[in-house]
């Protein structure tokens, strides 16, 4: 009985949206998401005109329409794209619409992720003069935006000119060195395309943890811009930390103590900037940070551990306790009342037994699905040896016993009538081929050329049952005499019939290396209401020497296994007149796909 499927959570939905539209789409959605809460929320509030803020949607929908063209049209839709921001800052000049800032001044965060995305495939697909003069028009719509949305609103100042043309720089490098390296067509890309893969594979682990470090760079990007360049350390520190943190499953260890020394510089640079009460946050710590800080906990504790990380989470918490110390005082120097850290420390103990725990859970998870990973591994390769196992024994023991069987009757006869021993020969010779065939067949199978029991002889059942009987039959290659009676539909079904011409075929097998006296052998097969009845029998006795060849005691037991997995029943033993007596009854039904 196969189990359900396990019900489609909205995590596991969300997930496989994102790893459908790609993770650069889904990161651009999600900006134009937030800028059109965002910006409704601005224009229904009583600050200013009503509904004017809504000038902003326009621009935002056509860079996000740019940036989804340029995944096909990379330089038609860069040069739009430049266009589209030259037009917006007009638009925007001429009807008073206050832009708000994000990463860069006055640019809505969909304004910026959409630009840094054709730049990327710009530089990625263009060519390299067509690429340069395009990321260089963007440039210009960018420098244009930035300070031409300031004209008529306010002017800007020095410090957040020198911090915009900054951070614009290194979008500028975050975006073009990737796609120089993705864009080496010569055997030497081969590396960067995989760390450029595995970047791809991190991302998609660690989406929820990166969209609360991105929308909490963004307030805190809006926090700098108020404070001018005094915040920009501040700012640094906590990119620094979320890219640590981003990454920290490739390395967590070290990633740990990394994160921390962030942390402590960034608490000790912070007293020396006299940002206002309340940036980086009331805490002490900045948002991203602390974010930062509960992402590494959780992926350390799940890569090592309790027992292995509590150290480098002891060294980290005793960070954010001296940050909190140096930075939580509203009338400046040193925190020391004790019961303003207590309240503090309360859900700061909270939030890192949440991580902890996250992390086990996380672990324990991890463990179980390698479990399960390694035991269809396991049950896979066992049926693939089974499977080989009992073609190896049907279909090479069958021709091979044949060829035993008529060398003793040509040794006997060779004195006394040569010409049955010449006939003989022939006849091993052509058992010989077979078996080479059927082994050179099984060895394909085993190679990966034709799956184990899809192979050319397990095929030979699939067309006509009673064709390939009367084949196996007039062989003759077990050595008794063989009459038969068969009765049997066309349309049999491809897992029955391939059985059934194995059961009989194992089944006169054993006729030739057990019953030496037979004289004659039978085999039936017909079917009834919705079972395929076999049966082959001999008139031998019961043998008093070892069989032809010796024996390996696995034919009666791969015939149960194939009837087994096809839900049937078989008998096997002695019957009424002293011969051996075989007997299956194969349910029709059964052969849609068990086995």
């Amino acid at each position: 009985m196969t189990a359900a499927p396990p019900p489609k959570t909205l995590y596991a939905r969300t997930a496989a949206l994102v790893r459908r539209i790609g993770v650069p789409s889904a990161v651009l959605l999600a900006a134009l998401l937030f800028d059109i809460v965002f910006t409704t929320q601005a224009a229904l509030d009583d600050s200013g005109p009503r509904f004017v803020d809504f000038g902003l949607l326009p621009g935002m929908f056509a860079m996000t329409a740019c940036a989804l063209w340029a995944q096909k049209r990379a330089a038609v839709a860069g040069t739009v794209g430049a266009g589209v921001l030259v037009f917006s800052t007009l638009f925007i000049h001429a009807f008073h619409i206050p832009p708000y800032s994000s990463v860069l001044p006055k640019v809505t965060i969909t304004e910026v992720v959409a630009g840094v995305l054709m730049v990327y495939y710009v530089a990625r697909r263009a060519r390299a003069g067509v690429a340069f003069c395009v990321v260089s028009v963007l440039v210009v719509g960018g420098l244009v935006a930035v300070f031409g949305r300031y004209a008529g609103v306010s002017s800007i100042d020095g410090g957040t000119g020198t911090q915009a043309l900054l951070v614009g720089l290194v979008l500028l490098a975050a975006a073009v060195t990737p796609a120089i390296a993705a864009r080496d067509r010569s055997p030497r890309a081969d590396p960067s395309k995989r760390r450029l893969r595995k970047l791809n594979e991190l991302a998609m682990g660690q989406w929820v943890l990166m969209g609360v470090l991105g929308i909490g760079l963004l307030i805190e990007f809006g926090y700098t811009y108020d404070s001018g360049a005094l915040g920009f350390p501040v700012l640094t520190c906590s990119v620094v930390a979320a890219v640590v943190a981003a990454l920290s499953p490739r390395r967590p260890a070290d990633a740990m103590l990394v994160l921390a020394a962030v942390l402590l510089l960034s608490a000790i640079v912070t007293p020396f900037l006299h940002l206002r009460y309340g940036y980086p946050m009331p805490t002490g710590v900045p948002f991203v940070q602390v974010v930062a800080g509960v992402g590494a906990v959780v992926n350390l504790t799940r890569a090592r551990g309790l027992s292995e990380s509590w150290p480098r989470i002891g060294v980290l918490a005793a960070v954010v306790a001296l940050a909190a110390i140096l930075n939580s005082n509203r009338r400046g120097g040193l925190q020391t009342d004790p019961q303003v850290l207590a309240t503090m420390a309360v859900p700061a103990a909270l939030l890192l037994g949440i991580a902890i725990a996250t992390g086990l859970m996380l672990r324990s998870r991890d463990s179980e699905r390698t479990t399960v990973v390694r035991s269809a591994v396991s049950d896979a390769q066992t049926a693939e040896r089974m499977a080989l196992a009992r073609e190896l024994h049907d279909v090479v023991a069958h021709h091979v016993t044949g060829i035993v069987v008529q060398a003793q009757a040509a040794r006997m006869m060779a004195e006394q009538k040569p010409e049955v021993a010449v006939e003989a020969m022939a006849r091993i010779e052509n058992a010989g081929v077979e078996a080479l065939a059927a082994m050179r067949r099984l060895v394909r199978s085993m190679r990966g050329d034709a799956p184990a029991g899809s192979s050319e002889f397990s095929e030979q059942a699939t067309t006509d049952l009673g064709a390939d009987l009367r084949k196996l039959v007039e062989g003759a290659n077990h050595g008794v005499p063989t009459s038969m009676h068969l009765d049997l539909p066309p349309d049999l079904p491809h897992e029955v019939g391939r059985s059934a011409l194995r059961l009989v075929q194992e089944s006169l097998t054993n006729v030739g290396k057990h019953a030496s006296d037979a004289t004659d052998a039978f085999v039936l097969a017909e079917v009834k209401g919705a079972e395929l009845h076999l049966r082959v029998t001999d008139n031998g006795s019961e043998p008093t020497r070892r069989p032809a060849g010796g024996s390996g005691g696995y034919g009666l037991v791969g015939m149960r296994e194939r009837v087994a997995l096809l839900k049937g029943r078989l008998s096997a033993g002695r019957g009424p007149d002293g011969g051996w007596r075989v007997e299956a009854w194969l349910p029709l039904a059964a052969g849609e796909g068990d086995e």
